[in-house]
């Protein structure tokens, strides 16, 4: 069982930055993939990034390329993601989520994730 719990939300004006974080429990962390996805009110949840196990490898959404970073520190059991020159369509709430089964790929569908957190919100005002 894996527990993870994002901080790091909150609101912002357009144009800002944020960093949020994701703690998990468990001495396993550092064989997950893991991904960052959001859920905007009336819309279904969406793909924004994800990062292998070694943090080597990442993969990003058109909509968020070139202005989030995802990264992890494994002895932290934390994954992070940089939030640059917010818009106000990234308003949403955000979910990390964890991927014991697939290490070393980079998924994009929530069906590919087995653990969530409980989501933090984002909103950023034009």
């Amino acid at each position: 069982q894996v527990h993870l719990v994002e901080s790091g939300g909150g609101l912002v004006q357009a144009g800002d930055s944020l960093r949020l974080s994701c703690a998990a429990s468990g001495r396993t962390f550092s064989r997950y993939a893991m991904g960052w996805f959001r859920q905007a009110p009336g819309k279904e949840r969406e793909f924004v990034a994800a990062i292998t196990w070694s943090g080597i490898n990442k993969y990003y959404a058109d909509s968020v390329k070139g202005r989030f970073t995802i990264s992890r520190d494994n002895a932290k059991n934390t994954v992070y993601l940089q939030m640059n020159s917010l818009k106000p369509e990234d308003t949403a709430v955000y979910y990390c989520a964890a991927d014991p089964s697939r290490p070393s790929l980079l998924g994009t569908s929530q069906y590919e994730y087995d653990y969530w957190g409980q989501g933090t919100q984002v909103t950023v005002s034009s």
